[in-house]
Formats: C-alpha cells, structure tokens, sequence
C-alpha cells in the first residue's frame, strides 16, 4: 500500500526547514514557500526567510523518465556560468536525492527582481523598447556559444559530437516511453529526420535546450538581462539546436498556449523577424548563415513535440508541477508535427 506524502508548500517549508537551518544557515530561518504558478518540469518555489527571499527548485515527486529532471545538473552549469558573459542567479546550495529532507534533490539560489515576458510580441512594452529585448536575447545566446566549455570546467557537462543523431535517438526513446496514443505523423517525422542527419561539421557548443522568452528574467528598467533560468536540458551540443528552438516562435500561432509570432505584423510591433534574428546571431558570432536550416527547425519542432508528449505524460499520471497547463501543453504535440512536415514537404 502506498503513503500519500503531503506536498503543499506548508508540508515541504515544514520537512526543508531543520535542513536548511543547517546547511544554509545565512538565509535566516525558513518562514515560507510559495509555489510559482509556472513551470512544467522541476516545480519551483518562492522562499521567504529571515534574510530575504530565495528560490528552491526541486525534483518533482513519482516515478521519472530516465535523466530527466536533472536539478542536479541545472545547479552545476548555473554555477560554472556565474562568472561568464551569460547572466545567471547565484547558486547558494545543493542537496542531492540521498541527502534529502525530500527523498529527492533540489537547490537553492539567488531570488532575482526582474521582469518575465510571456508573449513574444511584448504587448506590455512600447514599440521602440521590443527590438532591444530581442537584440539581448541573441546577445546572451551568441555569448553563451562562444563559451569553450572546458574553460568553465564543463569539458565534461556532454558527449562531443554526433549530437543531432544522439538527440535524435534520445527524444524517439523519450517520446515512445510516454507516448499515450499512436501518432503516425510523428512516426514519419522521426523517419525523415534519421534519414535526413546533415553530416557532423565538428561545432561543440554548451547549449541551453529550452532557450526561449519565458526562461529569462529581465532589468526593471530597461532591455538587461538579469538571468537565464531552466537549464534541465541543457548539455554539450550543437549551437543551431538553440538557434532553431528560439526561431520556432516566429512559426508558432501566436493564440493557445505555446505562444508564438505566427500571424503578427512583425514591422507594425517594431520586432526582428526570423531571418533578421538569425542574421544578428551570426553577425556576433561572426560565423556564416547555417546551412541545413530545415533540418535544424524540423527538429526543433520534434523535440518540443516530444517534451511535450512527457508533460502530457506527467498530467495523466497525476505528477504534473502545473496540471492544468501540463494538459493544455500535451495538446499541442499534433500541431508542432504539423509545422515539421510542413517544412518537410516544401517550406522554408
């Protein structure tokens, strides 16, 4: 017979509390945790202490695929970054699974006081403050890809190499492990990609794997970044990975919950569009316009789809961080094989 173990905020601050106390104790006593209403995989928390306010980000709770959900990870990579060009939060603490309060790991970092967008077309911003939101967008993520990872101790953070054929073999295993109804298009789509890898040309990068508007934290007064949060998938990749998962939000309908650029009058809102972004990107990097851009954008679409099979997963099973928004998530897997195949049979 299984225990239902309580998992409201008041239950988690009551078993975390001895622990911090002693592990971290400079934060001052712990008084209160209030769950973000966000976030799809590692739930995350507000943290009230004597000394200010926190952030916790733990493990979710039930079983998990294997090598999701890595806060362990996150906590490294926020870490070696602390002193490059990327903006992150100070990493203060990590407890993995055996040390524990919660019988799974989790951190705590630095709470920072900035602003989140939601919508790519930053309705809540006048026209000529959008474009430079945009411009530090691609600032951070060129900076992030000149990083050599050896130079920040992450030599190690990934398997050089081969990562298109490698991810692409992990997300089919992933897809299929939560797949919770047959989708033949997805099916194809996984074909086409296997049979369409572009030869390896030797780019190693440290990539975020979810680098898109809602996982940065921006200056209060102007177009800064202050921090670069949701490092789960992040590893040692190819750089056009990143590039192509931030351009689907020009492709992507700007109604439902994916929200993206798709339909709106780029010009009229004083926004880049997708080929002027990219061309910014290079520009900084001063490297050439990737070549097998449909390759790079069908995948992007296919590894979404199939993260997003596993938040829909995680809803049915009653473990989702956010259950609702996990539902709504899983809906959109259909329409993100869509966009691929279209790209596939004749788009650009």
């Amino acid at each position: 017979m299984t225990i239902a173990v309580d998992e409201t905020p008041d239950a988690l601050a009551g078993r975390l509390a001895p622990y911090l106390d002693q592990h971290l104790p400079q934060i001052g006593r712990l008084e209160r945790l209030e769950k973000f209403a966000s976030g799809q995989s590692n739930p995350t928390y507000l943290a009230q202490t004597g000394q200010g306010r926190f952030v916790l980000r733990i493990k979710p709770p039930g079983p998990l695929l294997p090598s999701a959900h890595m806060v362990e990870r996150e906590y490294r990579v926020m870490q070696a970054l602390g002193q490059s060009a990327v903006p992150v939060p100070r990493m203060l603490h990590l407890a993995e699974d055996a040390a524990s309060p919660l019988g799974r790991a989790f951190f705590v970092m630095e709470h920072l006081d900035g602003r989140i967008f939601w919508n790519p077309a930053l309705p809540e911003l006048a026209k000529p403050e959008r474009a430079p939101i945009f411009a530090e967008m691609g600032r951070v993520l060129a900076a992030l890809h000149d990083i050599t990872p050896a130079d920040i101790g992450l030599g190690d953070y990934g398997r050089p190499g081969d990562y298109f054929a490698r991810q692409c073999k992990r997300w089919t295993a992933q897809y299929r492990a939560s797949e919770r109804s047959p989708k033949p298009d997805m099916e194809a789509l996984i074909t086409w990609l296997g049979a369409n890898l572009p030869p390896d040309d030797g780019q190693v990068a440290l990539v975020h794997g979810d680098y898109r508007l809602d996982n940065m934290i921006f200056s209060h007064t102007g177009p800064a970044m202050l921090g670069l949060l949701d490092w789960e998938l992040s590893t040692l990749g190819h750089p056009m990975a990143d590039l192509a998962y931030q351009a689907m939000q020009w492709r992507m309908p700007h109604d439902g919950p994916l929200k993206g650029l798709g339909g709106q009058n780029r010009t009229a809102l004083g926004l880049p569009d997708e080929q002027a972004y990219v061309a910014a990107y290079c520009s900084a990097r001063k490297i050439s316009p990737p070549r097998h851009w449909r390759f790079y954008m069908a995948f992007a679409f296919f590894r979404l789809a199939a993260i997003l099979e596993g938040v829909g997963a995680r809803a049915d099973a009653g473990n989702a961080s956010n259950p609702s928004g996990a539902l709504a998530y899983g809906e959109q897997v259909p329409e993100l094989v869509a966009g691929a195949l279209g790209l596939i049979r004749g788009g650009k």
